[in-house]
């Protein structure tokens, strides 16, 4: 199958980025200052990211659209406001994950952003769901760029005005050169930031525009690193179909009312993990010394027995040292329990902590 190229691949190939496949697209990993240095400007100042190979669902209907999305997504859409977002999922009976994903409610419909991994089996699995009822678009002539860090207001206040006026999971609609763009005030670094829905044909220009304005491109290494920090999940890794939303301890994404109610798909073994327990929980892993624990690493007690595996692991630039996440037994989850760490044949002591390992610094109000 022939690799896919999101509108930028040039201008990556231009600035000499590092290429990876990552979901069938070839995407950038770094660039020539490297991973830690992409990081560090992102925490610092702002970061550009081409996020162009994720999935940008439109779907537009009546009143009764919002009432069908309710069956699906453990969230309370009626009373959503126009423009506003919300992180969910997509999930199986069981209430396994085929997807996380942000759903923002707009003029006449929801644009819900899918993994880049999993878009093509989430539309046809929405599409089934809602019966072919609704205007379903995935839109592949819009680009997502996004823009992290604490200089991203002002860089992309003096190119789109009043983007600055948006706050924390909010988004609308911006005319740039004549045609809309649609920025939410989101982002997946632990920064305030912002992503924009572009049409393809201004992806270039509009990043060059960024650039001018002292945003710099970075690659998926560093998101990777920020994300981890940030004790934010990463699909196939902290989730999927084998992994629940309280498992995943996020219980905190779906609507308290439909907790209390249920009536969505996996709403029975939600109600049940929330009322029970689960047997299993996310957690953040702090090595001690400068041991990086990547994923599949086994987790064990002071029995040396089993009671887990980490999902994701590296260093942590801004933090300065080996930050991790994964799955351990319930009764193991409290902060500061001891574990060990299997790397290499040896055991590594760890300490189980709480997330995220870097404060996040989302804008709750808008900055003007």
């Amino acid at each position: 199958m022939e690799i896919k190229k999101t509108s930028l691949n040039k201008l990556h190939q231009d600035n000499k980025a590092k290429f990876v496949e990552f979901a069938g697209y070839q995407m950038p990993i770094q660039y020539s200052k490297g991973i830690v240095e992409e990081h560090k400007y992102t925490r610092s100042h702002s970061g550009i990211f081409d996020v162009s190979h994720m999935g940008q669902l439109f779907i537009y209907g009546d009143d009764s659209l919002t009432e069908d999305l309710e069956k699906i997504f453990p969230l309370n859409l009626k009373n959503l406001k126009i423009n506003s977002s919300k992180y969910s999922f997509l999930m199986n009976d069981t209430a396994g994950i085929y997807d996380d994903l942000i759903i923002t409610k707009i003029e006449g419909g929801y644009l819900v952003i899918l993994n880049a991994a999993c878009k093509d089996n989430d539309f046809k699995i929405i599409s089934e769901l809602l019966n072919d009822k609704y205007k379903m678009n995935l839109d592949e002539n819009r680009s997502l760029i996004a823009v992290q860090g604490p200089k991203s207001v002002e860089i992309l206040d003096t190119i789109i005005n009043s983007v600055s006026e948006l706050s924390f999971m909010t988004g609308n609609w911006f005319v740039y050169k004549e045609q809309k763009l649609f920025v939410t005030r989101s982002g997946y670094t632990g920064e305030d930031g912002f992503e924009v829905s572009v049409p393809n044909n201004l992806a270039e220009e509009f990043t060059k525009k960024l650039i001018e304005n002292g945003a710099q491109l970075i690659g998926l290494g560093a998101r990777d690193t920020l994300r981890l920090e940030a004790g934010l999940c990463l699909y196939g890794h902290e989730l999927g179909v084998d992994k629940t939303p309280i498992e995943a301890n996020l219980k905190w994404a779906i609507s308290k009312d439909r907790m209390a109610n249920g009536g969505f798909i996996g709403s029975d073994i939600i109600m049940s993990q929330i009322n029970d327990g689960t047997k299993k929980i996310r957690v953040g892993v702090k090595p001690e010394g400068r041991l990086i624990a990547r994923e599949k690493t086994k987790i064990f007690n002071e029995d040396e027995l089993v009671i887990g595996e980490i999902t994701s692991g590296t260093f942590g630039p801004s933090v300065s040292g080996p930050v991790a996440m994964g799955y351990v037994e319930k009764e193991f989850s409290k902060n500061n329990t001891k574990v060990f760490l299997e790397v290499r044949g040896k055991k590594h002591p760890a300490n189980i902590c709480g997330l995220p390992f870097y404060k996040k610094s989302y804008v709750k109000g808008a900055t003007k």
